[in-house]
């Protein structure tokens, strides 16, 4: 059963949710119903239970980043480096 509902979201949980949905191929009441699902299911770990892993805003678990991250600078530095 569906159940049809308006709701106020914030920008960015707006803009996780449509990327969601847009990687998926879904639509966004169907990408926010299954995200809602996965919070809902998604198990409490304890702080510290593992160092690799963390949960984001909408409390979904991640891999932390390792290391600094890449900039498109970067990225770009190396590329004209291969060039010359």
């Amino acid at each position: 059963m569906r159940t049809r509902a308006n709701i106020n979201l914030d920008n960015d949980a707006y803009s996780d949710a449509t990327a969601f949905a847009d990687a998926r191929g879904i639509a966004l009441g169907a990408a926010i119903s299954e995200l809602i699902r996965r919070a809902a299911q998604a198990p409490e770990l304890p702080l510290g239970a593992s160092p690799k892993l963390k949960r984001d805003r909408h409390g979904i678990l991640v891999v932390k980043a390792a290391g600094p991250g890449l900039t498109s600078e970067m990225v770009r530095e190396e590329s004209e480096d291969d060039l010359d």
